[in-house]
């Protein structure tokens, strides 16, 4: 699976999904400090899974309509 790792994700859960295979993206190793809107924005042109602990994505996706 292809993720997109928000910067609030963990390095152990990263670390973890890229030992078991998947390609993961971590915001803060390449795009550290983006917006929600672009990190959302990320995820849906590369067509990654985003992971998150934002609650605040929900509605920005809701809102988005993607």
């Amino acid at each position: 699976m292809h993720f997109l790792a928000n910067e609030n994700v963990p390095l152990a859960v990263v670390t973890s999904l890229r030992k078991d295979g998947h390609d993961v993206a971590w915001v803060r190793e390449d795009a550290a400090g983006s917006t929600d809107d672009q990190v959302l924005g990320r995820a849906v042109k590369e067509g990654r899974v985003l992971l998150t602990f934002d609650k605040d994505f929900g509605e920005l996706v809701f809102l988005s309509g993607e």
